[in-house]
């Protein structure tokens, strides 16, 4: 999934983003609402981990600009504050979950994870097509019954073909989705990792090149 990471002190917001990428999300960071604000008017995200209390732009306005604009993404929020009143608030105001810091990361993902399960639309817990069945929350992949180990990328650009559920999904969507925005277009990242996922699915070929349009797992 795609993932902006919305925090002020810094050594906690890369800490997040490191473990979320373990977890083979492409993640992005805003270290103030403004910042955050500008990165969601580019780009579309599955997930937002969005802090309450933020410089420049204050968290609540951040979420409730998402909210106005009927945005896809989902907004996990997190705060120092324990108070029902404060969580209350931050629901109410479009936050789809709260979590209270300080928190364990395996929860964080975890939360991450079930709010990508709920973006529009939605997504089953566990993917399965082709003969193959996939796994976010274990991070596995399985063809025909046999393990199949993939590095992050792969596993990214797995899951934006199986849920794309037989529809083509293009070079510059899987860019977009698997990558941050560090990514440059112009480089052939996404070809290399679709054929090494090919490589590693085996035979018979299961992802088919639609030319001109993209890729799918019919």
């Amino acid at each position: 999934m795609r993932v902006l990471v919305v925090e002020d002190e810094r050594l906690l917001a890369g800490a997040i983003a490191e473990w979320l990428r373990e977890d083979a999300h492409a993640v992005d960071l805003a270290y103030d609402g403004g910042a955050a604000l500008e990165r969601l008017a580019v780009n579309a995200y599955d997930v937002v981990v969005l802090d309450r209390d933020l410089p420049v732009v204050h968290g609540d306005d951040v979420c409730r600009d998402l909210a106005q604009r009927e945005s896809d993404a989902r907004v996990l929020m997190l705060t120092a504050a324990a108070e029902i009143s404060d969580r209350v608030m931050g629901l109410g105001i479009g936050a789809d979950d709260y979590l209270t810091k300080p928190f364990a990361f395996p929860e964080l993902g975890a939360r991450v994870q079930a709010l990508g399960r709920r973006s529009r639309p939605a997504v089953p817990p566990v993917l399965r097509r082709a003969g193959i069945t996939l796994d976010p929350a274990r991070r596995e992949v399985f063809r025909d019954g046999r393990y199949v180990p993939l590095a992050r990328k792969e596993f990214a650009v797995l899951w934006e073909l199986m849920r794309a559920e037989g529809t083509v999904v293009s070079a510059e969507e899987l860019l977009e989705r698997a990558w941050d925005e560090h990514a440059d277009p112009f480089t052939g990242a996404v070809r290399l990792t679709i054929l090494k996922l090919r490589r590693k699915l085996a035979e018979p070929p299961v992802v088919e090149t639609v030319k001109g349009a993209g890729y799918r797992i019919p």
